[in-house]
């Protein structure tokens, strides 16, 4: 599990955070439907307190029963207003966490797909899971008790006070006098609601990532032994959850006693001075009623808002990370492309030391068995004539804060240009920066075009085999509406995998095939998409990491064919015995580049 996965998350300060506007289109309807319910529920407030008021003022002063069954129907039918006027907040309450679920699940898995399987790979995909599932979950509670109650807040608490300093100054006064008490201890209670629910929060994070490890390798733990202690370490990450929801909600329980005790001594506080004055002769009846009436309801708003924001403060750290992941898609240059830069800039930036060693260019073509190079550099000459089908200018590939040194490199349709180096080098690096998957400058060519992506004319497969759920076909030809089982069956053998079955299913990450069958499944499946002229360059990443020599040496025949054949094919791979197939060999280096 990484280090960011480990920690704790981060949960916001802000009551709302603006990034859910921007994110969640849904969101920004919900504010303006809130706020206009909630203004109209203000109104009702006022017009209930005023007729119950009114009502019971005029039977105690005697009079006629006719007189007030009107002033008693109105009552009555205020309070049905008032009633639907839930219903309906609740209802759009439910349907903007809905709709917000759905687009913030939806940006979260867009946002993914652009950062690549080179983000990906640093982070748990159980904690992804987790926040996309079960933390877009609580949005629920976020939207259908927090954000209401904040709204109101916002709104009925000034115009319920307006009416009560309209109606009587001095409660008014105390009112603004023991108000700010209550947020002054929900900011208290909130910094440790925060810190309980951090802690909750990421543990069941770390018991996500547990279990899916422990699943993944449940049969390596099996072979030596070690599934006992595997079975321990979950059921001690249970307890820590266990204890720390029961911390939330101890928190919860006391917090919301807290505030209930403060709002209740406000408004004793302003009944106490209500009767004193009453029995002076300084206020009427009427105006005393009204006020009381109208006090609890100022402050019930407020002192929702701290209580509802611990059943929202899931929600609001899945948020906070969905968030996080939207915001790092977001800087990547638009469509994933490489930022454009000039002749001179490109100059510069070779020129710049930004942490990174400089990389020397030269020529560097692979010799023959028998040290013939003719055919080699005959090809390379014709190529020099063609237009590339993929073609980097001083590409410089970001590596968190730094820029991995400049990569030239050109492929032409039926070439082999292979990328080697150390690891850490950067040639994964570079076929992300080409899939739009990594933040780059410098220039990326597509058939002579700047402005085309590079992805569109890319069929890719990476180190790791991400296979899917589903039938061999089902991943072979993923992305093909119609899929070609003959096609298909085809590429199974070009890949040396055509002692899978198409018809087998598959479980989740491809379980249910070996390490090495997953990793030719994957390369069928980018050569079933350049076969089916959806592609014209095939980038493979170390296809032959987990493959013996013979099976080697046959896939470096089939990929020599394609490229034969007429494709641009961009190899990475650490063997030393694709250089026998390579037109071109790119060497990277912490300190040069050899091309």
């Amino acid at each position: 599990m990484g280090e960011q996965d480990a920690a704790a998350p981060r949960v916001s300060a802000k009551p709302v955070d603006p990034r859910l506007l921007r994110y969640a289109s849904a969101s920004r309807g919900f504010f303006a439907l809130s706020a206009a319910l909630t203004l109209v529920q203000a109104a009702v407030i006022v017009g209930f307190a005023w007729t119950l008021t009114t009502a019971l003022v005029g039977a105690l002063e005697g009079a006629p029963v006719a007189d007030l069954v009107p002033l008693v129907a109105a009552g009555l039918g205020l309070v049905v207003v008032r009633a639907a006027l839930v219903a309906a907040s609740d209802r759009v309450s439910a349907h903007a966490a809905a709709r917000s679920s759905l687009q913030l699940r939806a940006a979260l898995v867009a946002a993914i797909g652009r950062l690549g399987p080179g983000w990906l790979a640093q982070r748990n995909a159980a904690s992804l899971a987790v926040t996309a599932g079960h933390g877009l979950e609580a949005l629920d509670a976020y939207f259908g008790r927090y954000l209401p109650q904040l709204v109101a807040t916002v709104i009925v608490t000034p115009v319920l006070l307006v009416a009560i300093l309209v109606a009587d100054p001095v409660s008014a006064l105390v009112v603004v006098v023991t108000m700010p008490l209550i947020p002054i201890f929900m900011v208290l209670i909130g910094l440790a609601t925060r810190a309980v629910q951090r802690r909750q929060y990421g543990t069941l994070h770390r018991l996500a990532a547990r279990f899916a490890d422990t699943v993944g390798g449940l049969g390596t733990l099996k072979a030596f032994g070690r599934q006992h202690r595997a079975a321990d370490a979950i059921e001690k990450v249970t307890r820590d959850y266990k204890r720390e929801t029961m911390s939330v909600l101890r928190v919860s329980f006391v917090s919301g006693f807290a505030l209930e005790f403060l709002a209740s001594l406000s408004v004793a506080v302003i009944a106490v001075t209500i009767g004193l004055r009453l029995l002076s002769g300084e206020l009427t009846l009427a105006i005393g009623l009204f006020v009381l009436l109208l006090a609890p309801e100022a402050y019930l708003p407020l002192r929702q808002v701290g209580v509802q924001f611990h059943a929202a403060a899931e929600g609001v750290a899945a948020t906070d990370d969905v968030f996080s992941v939207l915001d790092a898609a977001r800087r990547l240059t638009p469509a994933g492309t490489p930022t454009p830069v000039g002749s001179s800039s490109a100059t510069a930036a070779l020129s710049r030391d930004r942490g990174t060693s400089m990389r020397r260019t030269r020529t560097f073509l692979p010799h023959s068995e028998a040290g013939d190079t003719s055919g080699v550099v005959e090809r390379a000459q014709r190529d020099e004539t063609t237009t590339p089908l993929l073609e980097t200018r001083a590409l410089r590939v970001r590596r968190g804060d730094d820029l991995l040194p400049a990569v030239d490199l050109a492929v032409h349709a039926g070439e082999i240009v292979l990328l080697e180096g150390p690891s850490g080098a950067g040639k994964s690096s570079v076929l992300a920066a080409l899939l739009g998957f990594a933040e780059c400058e410098g220039e990326v060519l597509v058939e002579g075009m700047t402005d085309a992506s590079p992805r569109g004319i890319l069929s890719w497969s990476d180190q790791r085999a991400a296979l899917m759920s589903g039938t061999v076909l089902d991943n072979v030809a993923l992305g093909d509406p119609s899929p070609d089982a003959d096609l298909a069956r085809a590429c199974l053998a070009a890949a040396q995998a055509d002692d899978v079955d198409l018809a087998t299913t598959l479980g989740a990450l491809g379980w249910g095939l070996s390490g090495g069958q997953a990793q030719r499944v994957a390369v069928a499946r980018a050569l079933y998409r350049l076969r089916s002229g959806r592609a014209r360059v095939l980038a493979l990443d170390e296809p032959s990491s987990a493959l013996d020599a013979a099976t080697e040496a046959r896939l470096w025949r089939a990929l020599r064919a394609e490229a034969d054949a007429g494709a641009g094919v961009l190899l990475v791979s650490h063997r030393t015995s694709a250089r026998a197939i390579a037109d071109r060999i790119v060497v990277l280096d912490r300190a040069e580049v050899i091309s």
